[in-house]
């Protein structure tokens, strides 16, 4: 489908781990080394996967959203159903030629977390680059630690359930990049909602959690914001130019400003939520 740009959002920071951190790549094959090495790039140096951070975001605002209204994010289960794939072709040969009624009528059948977060029929306006290691926090090792499973019956060791895992340590950091394109105030009011939960630690990544590893702490130091309304296209053809001479941070936000931006974001969410609060008898 054609899309028309309207707004982007970048942002940029750092994520450092509070606890260790375990994203594990699967079990090793390796005759020597751990049993459940964390991922890596090419190099061998850790790295989080974008998808990684993005999933889990999308799975705390889905929580909160189905506390709210279970229509506001729906299951994923229901989003890849029969029925829901044969009603999206439906809609797609019924609209054939007509982009606009088309867009519409997928838009009606769209949650507000795969508005923002992506669906099988709408791309994602939210894009996480992979978080790569910053050399300078991280020491070229990797800690080691031992699991073991329990026999529930006996509250023991079990049998040959012995095993050791990669971490990357504590105090690491890792450049965060991401970009929102296209988005509703409600959707970035959302994003906002999400990020000062990684802002404030509440969202753990990887595995171990129930063990503690994975407590990260995000902080965004830099951002941009472009945004131009539908009749003024010589701004757009502005921004343009302006990208190729590298003239970017004629759109960088102060934090103040920033600031401001998410307050009003919210607002907007906190009224579109409001509107979607189920009637009570």
């Amino acid at each position: 489908m054609f899309q028309v740009f309207k707004n982007r959002l970048e942002l940029q920071g750092t994520l450092k781990t509070v606890t260790a951190l375990r994203i594990s790549q699967g079990r090793s094959t390796e005759p020597i080394g751990s049993d459940l090495p964390v991922v890596k790039d090419a190099l061998g140096k850790p790295f989080i996967p974008g998808a990684s951070f993005k999933g889990a975001l999308r799975s705390r605002l889905e929580s909160f959203l189905r506390g709210i209204n279970p229509t506001l994010a729906e299951d994923p289960n229901q989003l890849v159903s029969s029925d829901r794939m044969t009603l999206i072709r439906d809609l797609k040969e019924q609209h054939n030629g007509n982009d606009e009624a088309l867009t519409n009528a997928l838009w009606t059948q769209t949650d507000l977390a795969s508005r923002l977060f992506g669906s099988p029929w709408i791309a994602s306006k939210f894009q996480v680059r992979d978080l790569t290691v910053n050399t300078e926090t991280w020491f070229g090792q990797y800690q080691e630690r031992d699991g073991v499973s329990i026999d529930r019956d006996t509250e023991t060791a079990a049998d040959g359930r012995l095993y050791d895992f990669q971490v990357v340590p504590a105090g690491t950091e890792f450049g965060f990049q991401a970009v929102v394109e296209n988005a509703e105030e409600e959707e970035l009011g959302l994003l906002m909602i999400g990020l000062h939960q990684f802002e404030t630690e509440q969202i753990p990544l990887g595995g171990g959690r129930s063990r503690g590893l994975g407590v990260v702490k995000l902080l965004i130091d830099r951002t941009w914001w472009i945004d131009y309304p539908d009749d003024k296209p010589d701004e757009l053809i502005r921004y343009l130019q302006r990208l190729v001479k590298h003239e970017k941070d004629h759109y960088k936000l102060t934090s103040e400003t920033f600031e401001a931006h998410k307050q009003e974001w919210t607002q907007k969410l906190i009224d579109h939520l409001q509107s979607r609060i189920p009637a009570t008898r």
